[in-house]
C-alpha cells in the first residue's frame, strides 16, 4: 500500500480536461449479431445489454490506433487552454492499450503533437491515467516540470471475442463485450500553494494506492509478452478473458480496507465531494456504490458506462469532463477519482479544483 499526502510549496493543478469518442458506435444487439455471425455460440437477444446495462459502444476505425485516440484528446485540451506543444515539459501515455510492445506508446503520441519534452508510458490497465497523475502530482511538487499533459489512448474493443464455442467462453469473455474506444488528456500544472490548510488549497490534496497482486490471473489479456512469446501460437491470447467474481471480491477488500480509510484521517465523507468519479464495468456496479456499504450519493456520479461502454482507464477522464461541462463539479469543489483495475489494484486521487 501506498499515501501520499503534503501541503507542497508547489501544487498539481489540474488545469483541463478534454475526452474523445470515436463516431463510429454500435448497439449491443449489434454486437449481439456479429457474436452470432461468428458462431457457433449465440447469446440470447438482448442478454448483453441485460447483463451490463450497456446499450452501445464506440469503436475505432480500422486505421486508427490507440494513439490517435490519445492525439485527438490531446490537441483538444491544447486548444482549450491556449497552450502550445512546446510549453509543454512532460508528456505521459497512460492506458492500457498500447499500439507496439516497443518503442513506449508515448514517442507516437508526441510525434503526432509535435511535442520535444521527455515523454514515457505509465501502464497499470484501468487505473493507468490515474496512476499517472500520481507521478505528475509527485513530479511537479518536487518541481521538475511545471506542465505535464496525461494522454491516455484506449483500444481494448480489439480484445473483445467474437468467435465462442460454447456459453462458458461467453461467460469468461463477458466485461469484454462493454469494452469501448476513447482518448482522455489532462492537463496539470504547477501552483503555488494557495492556502495554508492543504484541504483547502487549489489542487492535489491526496492520494492513496493499494494492490493484490495475487490475483493477477483473474483477468487477463495474454500476447504480446514474454510468455506468450515462449508458447505455441495462441489464437485465444489477444482476447480478454475474467473471473468476474474472484476480481470484484478482491477490489472491494482493497477500497475499504485500504483506500477509503484516507478519507478518515483527512476528516472527510463521500458527502462532502461535489463529484465522485468511480470506474466504471456495469450499470449494475453502481447500485453497489450508491448502496449502503459504500455510500456514494447518487446525485453526485456521472453515469457514462450506460451510454458509452467501459472506456477502460479512460472512464474516469470522462466522467470528469462531463461533471465540469453539466456544471456538477467547478472551481473550488473537492472532488475524488476512485480506480479499480485488474491486477488488481484500487486508488484514489482528491483534488481541490
Amino acid at each position: 500500500m501506498s499515501r501520499r499526502t503534503r501541503p507542497p510549496a508547489l501544487r498539481a493543478h489540474l488545469a483541463g480536461v478534454c475526452a474523445h469518442l470515436p463516431e463510429r458506435y454500435v448497439s449491443m444487439a449489434e454486437r449481439e449479431a456479429q457474436i452470432a455471425a461468428a458462431g457457433p455460440y449465440a447469446p440470447p437477444p438482448g442478454l448483453l445489454t441485460q447483463l451490463t446495462g450497456v446499450r452501445g459502444v464506440h469503436l475505432l476505425d480500422d486505421d486508427q490506433q490507440a494513439s490517435d485516440l490519445a492525439v485527438a484528446a490531446a490537441r483538444k485540451l491544447l486548444a482549450e487552454q491556449g497552450t502550445a506543444a512546446a510549453d509543454i515539459d512532460l508528456m505521459i501515455f497512460a492506458a492500457a492499450s498500447q499500439d507496439l510492445a516497443e518503442p513506449a506508446t508515448a514517442h507516437l503520441v508526441a510525434a503526432k503533437l509535435g511535442l520535444s519534452c521527455p515523454v514515457f508510458d505509465v501502464k497499470n490497465a484501468c487505473n493507468s491515467v490515474l496512476n499517472a497523475m500520481q507521478t505528475a502530482e509527485a513530479l511537479i511538487a518536487t518541481g521538475q516540470y511545471r506542465r505535464v499533459v496525461v494522454a491516455c489512448g484506449e483500444a481494448l474493443s480489439l480484445a473483445t471475442r467474437l468467435h465462442l464455442p460454447d456459453a462458458q467462453a461467453f461467460a469468461r469473455a463477458l466485461p469484454s463485450y462493454g469494452f469501448s474506444d476513447a482518448g482522455c488528456a489532462l492537463l496539470l500544472t504547477a501552483r503555488e500553494a494557495d492556502h495554508d490548510d492543504p484541504l483547502l488549497a487549489t489542487g492535489v490534496v491526496a492520494s492513496r494506492f493499494a494492490a493484490d497482486s495475487t490475483v493477477w490471473s483473474s483477468a487477463t489479456i495474454r500476447g504480446g509478452g514474454t510468455i506468450a512469446a515462449r508458447q505455441a501460437p495462441d489464437p485465444q491470447a489477444g482476447w480478454f478473458q475474467m473471473e468476474s467474481s474472484r476480481m470484484r471480491e478482491t477490489l472491494r477488500e482493497l477500497t475499504f480496507r485500504q483506500v477509503f480509510p484516507l478519507l478518515d484521517e483527512l476528516g472527510l465523507t463521500l458527502g462532502d465531494f461535489a463529484f465522485v468519479g468511480v470506474h466504471q464495468v456495469a450499470v449494475a456496479d453502481l447500485d453497489y456504490v450508491c448502496g449502503p456499504q459504500v455510500g456514494v450519493p447518487r446525485d453526485r456520479l456521472v453515469v457514462t458506462v450506460e451510454q458509452h461502454g467501459n472506456v477502460a482507464s479512460a472512464s474516469l477522464p470522462l466522467q470528469l469532463a462531463r461533471a465540469l461541462e453539466t456544471g456538477l463539479a467547478g472551481p473550488g469543489d473537492l472532488i475524488a477519482l476512485v480506480g479499480l483495475a485488474a491486477g488488481s489494484s484500487a486508488g484514489i486521487v482528491i483534488i481541490r479544483l
